[in-house]
C-alpha cells in the first residue's frame, strides 16, 4: 500500500449503506484451510486463547461448543472472571491440530460459535470515534491485524466491500487477537454510498494514499473522520478516491515507499488518537 504523500490533492464528494450481508462459508481455520475441518454453515471455528477467550466473555456470541485440552482449560479457569459460560469439552492436541489445520496456533483450545449478527451503520455512529473503511484488503490477516489496532485506537467499525472480504474465521479472529469481538466488522455492498452516507452524518473522509498532504491529526481534532484503505500494491480505487473528501499520506522515511496495509492503518489510527 503506497502511502507516500505527494503535492496533489485529491477527490470530492458524491450513496447509502447496503444491507447487512450474513454470508455463511464454512471455516477451513488453520493457514490457508489445509488440513482443516469444516464448520456447519452460518458458524465457524474460533482457536487461540484471546480470540476464544474474548468470544466466551462477549454476551452477543451464540456459543456451541468449547474444545480444550486439559492445560488450557486450567488456562482459561483462571482466566475467565465469570467461570465458563458452556462446557467445555476435553480433548487431545492431535484432534484439534486436525479441527483447525497443521499450521493452526490453537494454543489447546477451540470454540465453535455462530457468525456474529451485523449491526447497522447508524447504531455504530451512535459511539464515538473513527471509522475505517477497508477497499477490496482480501487479507484474513491482515484484516485481523487492521480490527485488534482499531480496537487499540478507538475505532468503531471496519467496514468492507462483501463482495472482495473473507469470511469470519478462525484465521481472521486469531489475528485479531480477541479485537473481532469488539469492533464490529460490517459488510456493505458499495462503498461509495457508504463514503457518501458516512458524509451526511457529519464525518470527514480521508483516503490514505499517495496524491494528497501528509496525515495530520491534530487537523482533525474538532472532526470525526473515515480513514479509507487500499489493498496492497493496487491501493485505492479510482471511484473510490473521487468519493473522499481528500486524499492525505503517512509521513516516513524515504529509505522505504510503503506499509503493509495493516501497519498503515496502525500508523493512521494512532496519529487520529495521539491528537484526541
Amino acid at each position: 500500500m503506497n502511502m507516500r504523500p505527494s503535492r496533489r490533492r485529491g477527490g470530492q464528494p458524491v450513496g447509502h449503506q447496503a444491507p447487512s450481508s450474513h454470508r455463511s462459508a464454512p471455516d477451513r481455520g488453520g493457514r490457508g484451510g489445509r488440513g482443516a475441518v469444516s464448520a456447519p454453515r452460518g458458524t465457524c471455528w474460533l482457536y487461540g486463547q484471546h480470540a476464544v477467550q474474548a468470544a466466551l466473555e462477549n454476551p452477543a456470541r451464540k456459543l456451541r461448543q468449547l474444545l480444550v485440552t486439559a492445560e488450557a482449560q486450567e488456562t482459561l479457569t483462571s482466566r475467565l472472571e465469570g467461570g465458563f459460560p458452556i462446557q467445555p469439552v476435553r480433548t487431545e492436541r492431535a484432534a484439534l491440530d486436525t479441527l483447525c489445520g497443521p499450521d493452526a496456533v490453537h494454543q489447546g483450545m477451540a470454540l465453535l460459535v455462530d457468525v456474529l449478527a451485523q449491526p447497522d451503520m447508524d447504531t455504530v455512529l451512535e459511539q464515538p470515534g473513527p471509522v475505517l473503511v477497508l477497499d477490496q484488503v482480501t487479507d484474513p490477516r491482515n484484516i485481523g491485524a487492521i480490527l485488534r489496532s482499531a480496537a487499540a485506537f478507538g475505532a468503531v467499525a471496519v467496514v468492507m466491500q462483501d463482495r472482495n472480504a473473507p469470511e469470519e474465521t478462525g484465521t481472521l479472529a486469531r489475528a485479531a487477537s480477541g479485537a473481532l469481538e469488539i469492533v464490529p466488522l460490517i459488510r456493505v455492498v458499495n462503498l461509495s454510498r457508504v463514503l457518501d452516507a458516512l458524509k451526511s452524518r457529519g464525518l470527514w473522509v480521508v483516503g490514505l494514499d499517495a496524491g494528497g498532504g501528509v496525515l495530520d491529526g491534530a487537523a482533525f481534532h474538532q472532526r470525526r473522520v473515515a480513514l479509507v484503505l487500499g489493498a496492497e500494491g493496487a491501493g485505492l480505487r479510482r471511484l473510490t478516491r473521487e468519493h473522499c473528501d481528500e486524499i492525505a499520506g503517512l509521513a516516513m522515511s524515504s529509505r522505504m515507499e510503503s506499509l503493509n496495509v495493516s501497519n498503515a492503518a496502525a500508523v493512521a489510527l494512532y496519529e487520529m488518537f495521539r491528537h484526541r
